[in-house]
């Protein structure tokens, strides 16, 4: 008896299935969320007898049903272990050859270069690597992008008047907008980007920044969703997030929700792309399902699922994103060299926590 390919669920404490086994195609094929189900081309595979352990920083809601659709495609068993990027490397480093990870999935290249300083990483299949232009995969092979995240500032178009918005992120020291602007202090997206900050213009001039911003009264929120809702409500003027959660809000909530994003200049760290990266363990287990997983996650579907449900920036050859997503330019591609930063997220969690935007 045929069992249906798994995607296995798992918090950093235990591990949970999803899905139960079945004998045929099409009940593999109606078992599936209804998210991953728009994915799918075709019937379910019969099983393949692979399997693959992912450690995936990136939400569960974000990509669990590219996930689901790969296991049902291709008949390989997922198995996913959900958490902080930071602390998914930290813990494969901490596992060393003795981890179950094949795969592993960041919010971003900087906890993957940590990983490829501790020698623990192997290389993406050339084939692979060339589904994307050059700058976003690493120049070893250890790395490969598939999606990206711009940073944008979010606003209360009933509380924030055009002209009072800044032309730059350094603006926001201004007194002008004292108490106004949030800050999701400890989320993930926003080390990321305050880790290429401190490499752009040093530490100096970030950390500078970072402690103007709080004596400037700058509100501490734990995630960019909780400040696009805020912003929404009008609870704060504006706050510094990633573009896709208002997108995702605006479709939930419609005319209701009274925020936009504004972007910074191309030219301003304030718009940075940050790409959310797939790597591959030195130990893997099965290299070839692990390159066939990370080649998935650059297909059409794939890519189109990123851009329309999530409102991420594809980044395959020719992927178009959702004509509603502003276009990419300068500071955004291209530019900055993600290989330097691993590791820099130590360094950025310290001067985070000794600003006192955490208080």
């Amino acid at each position: 008896m045929k069992t249906k390919p798994k995607i296995i669920l798992s918090s950093l404490i235990c591990l949970a299935f999803l899905c139960a086994s079945c004998s045929s195609s099409s009940n593999k094929r109606e078992e599936l969320s209804e998210r991953a189900a728009e994915i799918v081309q075709g019937d379910c595979a019969n099983d393949a007898g692979k399997e693959v352990t992912i450690y995936s920083g990136r939400s569960e809601y974000l990509i669990s049903p590219i996930l689901e659709a790969f296991a049902c495609e291709t008949g390989i068993d997922v198995r996913v272990r959900w958490g902080n990027s930071t602390d998914l490397a930290i813990l494969i480093n901490e596992e060393g050859k003795s981890t179950e990870a094949d795969v592993f999935v960041s919010r971003s290249p900087g906890p993957v270069g940590f990983l490829e300083g501790k020698n623990l990483l192997g290389s993406i299949d050339q084939s692979v690597l060339s589904l994307v232009e050059e700058q976003n995969h690493a120049a070893s092979g250890s790395w490969i992008g598939f999606s990206g995240r711009k940073r944008v500032l979010v606003y209360n178009v009933d509380e924030v008047a055009p002209d009072e918005l800044p032309n730059s992120v350094f603006e926001l020291t201004d007194p002008v907008y004292k108490n106004r602007v949030a800050i999701p202090g400890t989320n993930g997206s926003f080390e990321d980007w305050f880790t290429v900050f401190r490499d752009q213009h040093g530490n100096e001039t970030a950390t500078k920044w970072l402690n103007d911003m709080v004596n400037n009264g700058a509100k501490y929120y734990p995630n960019n969703r909780s400040i696009v809702e805020a912003a929404g409500r009008g609870e704060v003027d504006m706050g510094l997030v990633n573009h896709y959660y208002n997108y995702q809000e605006a479709v939930a909530l419609g005319s209701e929700h009274r925020a936009e994003n504004y972007d910074f200049p191309s030219d301003d760290i304030g718009s940075l792309l940050i790409i959310t990266a797939a790597t591959i363990l030195e130990t893997a287990k099965d290299k070839d399902a692990s390159n066939e997983l990370i080649s998935y996650l650059l297909t059409p579907q794939a890519q189109s699922y990123f851009s329309n449900r999530t409102f991420e920036y594809p980044l395959a050859k020719g992927s178009k994103p959702n004509p509603i997503l502003p276009v990419l330019e300068a500071l955004e591609i291209g530019s900055v060299d993600f290989d330097s930063l691993g590791g820099g997220f130590e360094e950025t969690e310290r001067i985070v926590r000794e600003s006192g935007i955490l208080n």
